[in-house]
């Protein structure tokens, strides 16, 4: 572990109150966001935590595990196929692949490690080192990503690129990686404001056989965020999950009060898409829950809650890989699907609760058919994949 690494674990240990792994902390917890504001030409990993919450894993896992998240959208019992997922990211997360050995041994997951081939974790150039520099909060959106694959797909393999940066460039260049390397199906969950200056690396999240997967944003109704804006990915938004014994599903799910959507400012209206109060493309495609799952990191100190629409995105790669069909699925395939998907018709992502930010539009309201915060509904079963 270096020094900038042990510098910015410090600072948050001082800042956030956080405890040795063997003590639970009874203060309120506040989430805070995983990663930095971005600088000019960066973007930003759309992730948060809660510090305060964390447990040893003696205390259990807080929030929502795999089963839980099986048990949710209906997940087959059987292993499925072993589709390499990639994942876009930036900077190192050092201890990566131990904190994914915990995750899938707490839930009965089978190794996904180096030694098996099922793991693999490489610099922008696809080559094993030297990797770039460790990031703090990179590294918890990093461990979040691969549980979440590993949640939706344990018998997926996973390669996992790590840019220089969060610069645009340099997660394109994992983005063209990461496809150079197998994968079927990349999951990018990072995001920045639409804007010419990241539509310049468009083609990079375009690529013939591959699915693209991208986080819809974590700043509800709002500018479009890129990549997810592109006709060429796969956009998910956020729900929030609770437990309904009267449900039919024993589940109830409604749009999560800070999942991004928004409406195209430069992107077309692809064909596929159809609803009248946007003229460009809208944001999002489809949604699975961002609100409060379980990710062991060792860093932080053990098990924490993690929300955030970089939790729905690479759980719906990973369902693509299970289907089958990661590399044939694309956008388009999302709406000619729809039936087959669960319909989200409660909450919104009006920060404020109360549905005004797009005067109670389906922009930013869930509600009967698509609606942006949602999109055509969630996962039930891989049907729609």
């Amino acid at each position: 572990m270096n020094r900038r690494w042990l510098a910015a674990l410090a600072a948050v240990v001082a800042t956030a109150g956080l405890v040795t792994p063997a003590v639970a902390v009874a203060a309120a917890p506040v989430s805070r966001p995983a990663c930095p504001e971005p600088g000019a030409g960066q973007a930003r990993c759309l992730s948060t935590y809660t510090p305060r919450a964390v447990r040893a894993l003696a205390d259990g896992p807080v929030g929502w595990g795999a089963a839980d998240l099986a048990s949710a959208y209906g997940l087959p019992d059987q292993a499925g196929p072993d589709t390499v997922v990639g994942i876009s990211i930036a900077f190192d997360a050092p201890n990566l692949e131990a904190d994914l050995a915990t995750y899938r041994t707490q839930y009965g997951l089978p190794p996904c490690t180096t030694a098996n081939g099922c793991f693999r974790k490489v610099n922008q150039q696809g080559a094993a080192a030297p990797l770039p520099a460790a990031s703090f909060g990179w590294a918890i959106e990093s461990t979040l990503d691969v549980s979440m694959v590993s949640a939706a797909c344990p018998s997926c393999r996973i390669v996992v690129v790590e840019g220089n940066s969060p610069g645009f460039a340099d997660l394109a260049e994992t983005e063209d990686t990461a496809v150079r390397l197998g994968a079927k199906v990349v999951s990018n969950s990072y995001g920045a404001r639409e804007s010419g200056a990241p539509l310049a690396y468009a083609s990079h999240y375009r690529h013939p056989g591959v699915t693209v997967v991208a986080s819809s944003g974590d700043a509800g109704f709002t500018a479009a965020s890129y990549p997810a804006v592109l006709a060429s990915t796969v956009a998910v938004g956020g729900t929030s999950l609770a437990r309904d014994p009267d449900a039919p599903r024993g589940w109830a799910e409604s749009a999560w009060q800070y999942g991004g959507s928004g409406c195209s400012a430069y992107i077309a209206k692809p064909k596929w898409q159809r609803d009248t109060h946007c003229g460009k493309r809208t944001v999002a495609d489809v949604a699975a829950v961002a609100d409060g799952l379980a990710v062991y990191n060792a860093d932080v100190g053990g098990w924490l809650p993690v929300s955030g629409t970089s939790a729905s995105a690479p759980f719906v790669a990973g369902l693509y890989g299970r289907s089958g069909r990661a590399g044939e699925a694309q956008p388009a395939d999302v709406y000619a699907n729809a039936a087959k998907f669960v319909d989200i018709t409660a909450g919104n992502n009006d920060p404020s609760g109360a549905g005004k930010k797009c005067g109670g539009d389906y922009l930013c309201v869930a509600a009967p058919g698509y609606d942006a915060p949602t999109g055509v509904g969630v996962p039930a079963g891989l049907s729609g994949f």
